[in-house]
């Protein structure tokens, strides 16, 4: 084994499982896009990477979107699985295996995975009362239960609360409705399995503490999941009385599926088994102590990354604990927040179909909502493109391998590299890569294009126009660095904006993206074309005023 393969570091990467209810929104795409970054940079570092995500194709959504528009369950899942599918492949997301919560395989893993927790004893039966809708015929899902938050009274869902972030049981919902049918549900008794959450409350204590220690997860994780410690954790019900999910593999209960918030986070260990089946690779070493193992999603999934699953692989002795977790706040549209039922929403099947993917990854990165929410506005993407990308880096590219193919024959002038620069680049690798690591991409992202600024500053500073007709020597210097300068930002940029770094390479006769200094150009440069086409600022107002009349 070579000094190399010994470093190498196993990475495990989790986006968060989309519901198959709707198309995705930027919102969503904000919370999921670090995944794919963390992943091409890992990659590019030659670490062996498995990144899994999939469609949530189970649960109550999918049940009251077919209901609303009298299909199948099935339809409704197949239709927004697609199209997830065809989203994230056209923004660039590099899933090593993307999958869905209604395959046989899945069941089976998670039904095995409750038969290990209820073996071990953390599962356990219990009569409890739950909400009944009279006028249904049926026991209510948690998401068909709707009314305000016993804790700030704000409007909510039975199952959590997106105001105060609550954990909730609908029972306690005040002045409840059935959201199927608008009637109160009364509350009956019925016999479900409960998970023994409480078992784990010093260990993920201690669990917690040392991610503060290692400080690889966002403070909004830590501060959520150390209040949930606080309160005391409580055993949570892991069945309902639903039609649509993963039947309870215990005889005389087959009726009853396993909850959507124990079988979802399970995916992430179903999807790595079902890659490791299709691809005949071994998944083994992503689920061991020493993987880094990271969870992307958004805040309101916190809790289910930092306590539930953790909790879940405690009690099947799986040491893989999530030792990264990357939670965004909220992305707003417009100063409103997002709101689908009102369709106040940027959807991304429209915006990946009409503007460059790397725009859309620039824009969502360098505006992420990692600390606070942070808003998106058509002004603000449309300028952004053409100020940095477009008027940046894209000029930066355009104008060096345009000079050369008029003054050089599409030849690569020969020089050395100025000190200054070698140092400032391999500074920027090291720099980066480490923000990178840290799950600070947007400091990231901004160190990369101060780079860009530099070059565009050193370029303007050495004039080659002046210099090709009165100092070769030196003209030949300044362009050679320049192109230096682009190689490298071709690959620092590639986690970032893989297709237009994929144009660079072309360009540059590069096959393949990596994460270290490159001292060494080709000789010549191939099919020089701009990576970025300027957006005309009347787009601004057309697309404000889509939105606007789209809005209900």
């Amino acid at each position: 084994m070579t000094k190399e393969e010994e470093c190498k570091m196993n990475i495990f990467i989790g986006g968060a499982w989309p519901y198959a209810n709707g198309s995705l929104h930027l919102g969503h795409i904000a919370s999921l896009l670090p995944g794919d970054i963390l992943a091409r940079y890992y990659r590019q570092k030659g670490d062996d990477v498995l990144y899994v995500s999939g469609s949530d194709c189970n649960g109550t959504p999918i049940a009251i979107r077919a209901k609303q528009e009298s299909v199948s369950s099935k339809d409704i899942a197949d239709r927004y699985h697609k199209e997830f599918a065809d989203t994230f492949k056209k923004l660039g997301f590099s899933f090593d295996y993307y999958t869905r919560t209604d395959t046989e395989h899945h069941h089976k893993i998670v039904q095995q995975i409750f038969l290990d927790l209820l073996n071990n004893g953390y599962i356990y039966k219990k009569e409890i009362e739950q909400t009944f809708c009279a006028s249904c015929n049926q026991f209510l899902p948690d998401r068909y239960v709707e009314g305000l938050c016993p804790n700030c009274g704000q409007s909510s869902r039975g199952d959590q609360c997106d105001h105060c972030s609550s954990i909730l049981d609908p029972i306690d919902l005040l002045e409840k409705k059935c959201k199927l049918c608008g009637d109160a549900p009364s509350v009956k008794s019925t016999e479900h399995f409960y998970f023994s959450l409480h078992m784990f409350q010093k260990r993920l204590q201690h669990f917690v503490n040392q991610a503060k220690i290692n400080a690889a997860w966002r403070d909004n994780a830590i501060q959520l999941t150390e209040r949930y410690i606080k309160e005391g954790l409580m055993d949570r019900a892991v069945s309902r009385d639903i039609d649509l999910g993963i039947s309870i593999p215990v005889k005389g209960y087959e009726k009853k599926k396993i909850y959507v918030w124990i079988e979802a986070v399970s995916g992430y260990y179903s999807a790595s088994k079902l890659w490791s089946i299709k691809s005949g690779k071994d998944d083994t070493d992503f689920w061991k102590k020493d993987v880094s193992a990271y969870y992307v999603h958004g805040k309101d999934n916190i809790p289910f990354h930092s306590i539930i699953w953790p909790a879940i692989l405690m009690g099947i002795q799986n040491e893989a604990l999530p030792n990264h977790i990357v939670s965004n706040e909220y992305l707003t549209l417009e100063k409103k927040k997002i709101s689908t039922s009102r369709n106040w929403a940027v959807w991304a099947p429209d915006i990946v179909e009409n503007y460059h993917p790397d725009s859309v990854r620039y824009f969502l990165t360098i505006n992420a909502p990692e600390h606070r929410d942070t808003d998106f506005s058509w002004r603000e993407f449309i300028y952004s493109h053409n100020a940095e990308l477009l008027g940046g880096y894209g000029n930066l590219v355009n104008r060096t391998l345009k000079f050369i193919n008029k003054y050089y024959d599409g030849k690569i002038p020969q020089a050395s590299i100025e000190p200054i620069i070698r140092t400032k680049i391999q500074n920027v690798y090291k720099t980066v890569g480490k923000l990178i690591e840290d799950s600070q991409f947007k400091c990231a992202l901004e160190g990369i294009f101060e780079l860009v600024r530099f070059t565009n500053k050193y370029f303007d500073e050495q004039k080659p126009w002046k210099q090709v007709e009165e100092d070769k020597i030196g003209c030949n210097h300044t362009i050679y660095n320049c192109c230096i300068v682009i190689v490298n930002l071709a690959q620092l940029l590639s986690p970032f904006l893989p297709f237009s770094s994929n144009e660079v390479n072309k360009m540059l006769g590069r096959k393949k993206c990596s994460w270290k200094f490159i001292d060494s150009l080709p000789k010549e440069i191939e099919n020089v074309k701009p990576l970025f086409e300027r957006i005309e600022i009347k787009k601004i107002e057309e697309e404000l005023e889509k939105l606007n009349n789209k809005a209900k």
